[in-house]
């Protein structure tokens, strides 16, 4: 093999991981607001991931079976719902369940992991036992080629305009909206926040329903890539954890950085090694890092 030939395996797998990164930024994303800034632990986020996963699939077949004309204009309208609907359920999880637990985090964390268990459940026997994949339109499939070497897949493409959209959104939204300085100064000091005329219990729902709506978002780009089923969600649940805590709870730019980082090291470990020993080689790095810089990469300031 020429050194050509090499430079562009490396190059094409580390797309790769670029498409793992979009996945797991959305997903951490929305797993940093309702963990970083509420203090909540949440084992059902993936399911939410499925959520919108599902709304994807869900589009899909009812443009193929009652408008099929519309098949190459279906997906953004779904991709939407998924942001909604699946925020919808977060915000009924939250009110039903989640403020009931808070500052209970080994509660929490128990409560949601019994949910993600019954909603796995609710896809078996509502949606389907057996994955499933939405059919794409036309603009997603197939790939662009800069080089005679390297294909760059189309679909990947879409993902990454679609997680530059969110993170560009999530990061105004927290950091320079009214919005974000109440779920800000909600977290520092709730007594004080309610005092001074802010609706703590509205911020606590929006809040988590936010991050559960950009877990859907997640889900919806991960039909790109890959087919869903029951437990799709779960198997990003512990490396999305990885990535909030590596970056620094509550940090928005590291939990950028920790799944780049992360995504990239994954996929190009699996070029020379198996897929196993780059996901132990990865942890073993990151538990390292963590023993020398348990606050993770980056840390909020705070005034004293």
């Amino acid at each position: 093999m020429s050194l050509n030939e090499v430079g562009s395996m490396i190059a094409m797998q580390g797309f790769s991981g670029l498409s793992l990164f979009t996945v797991l930024l959305l997903m951490a994303l929305g797993l940093a607001i309702i963990f970083g800034q509420m203090g909540v632990i949440n084992m059902a986020h993936g399911e939410f991931m499925a959520i919108g996963a599902y709304v994807v699939y869900l589009f899909s077949q009812l443009t193929q079976n009652y408008a099929p004309g519309l098949r190459e204009v279906y997906f953004v309208p779904a991709v939407v719902a998924a942001f909604f609907v699946a925020g919808a359920v977060g915000y009924v999880v939250e009110m039903l369940l989640i403020r009931r637990l808070y500052k209970r985090p080994l509660d929490t964390l128990l409560a949601t992991w019994g949910l993600s268990l019954a909603m796995q459940q609710f896809f078996r026997s509502f949606i389907n036992p057996k994955e499933v994949s939405a059919e794409l339109p036309e603009w997603l499939l197939g790939a662009f080629n800069p080089t005679p070497s390297i294909q760059v897949p189309r679909n990947g493409i879409f993902v990454m305009g679609l997680t530059i959209l969110v993170s560009a959104g999530v990061y105004l939204l927290m950091l320079k909206s009214r919005w974000g300085i109440r779920i800000r100064a909600t977290t520092q000091n709730r007594v004080m926040s309610s005092a001074v005329g802010i609706n703590t219990d509205r911020v606590d729902r929006f809040t988590f329903a936010l991050g559960c709506g950009i877990a859907g978002l997640a889900g919806a780009a991960f039909t790109t890539i890959g087919s869903t089923g029951p437990t799709s969600g779960s198997l990003y649940i512990v490396d999305t954890f990885l990535v909030v805590v590596f970056g620094g709870a509550a940090n928005l730019i590291g939990t950028i950085a920790s799944a780049f980082s992360i995504a990239q090291a994954q996929s190009l470990l699996e070029f020379f090694l198996t897929s196993a020993m780059a996901k132990v080689l990865t942890l073993m790095t990151i538990i390292v890092i963590l023993m020398i810089r348990p606050q993770g990469l980056f840390t909020n300031k705070l005034r004293t």
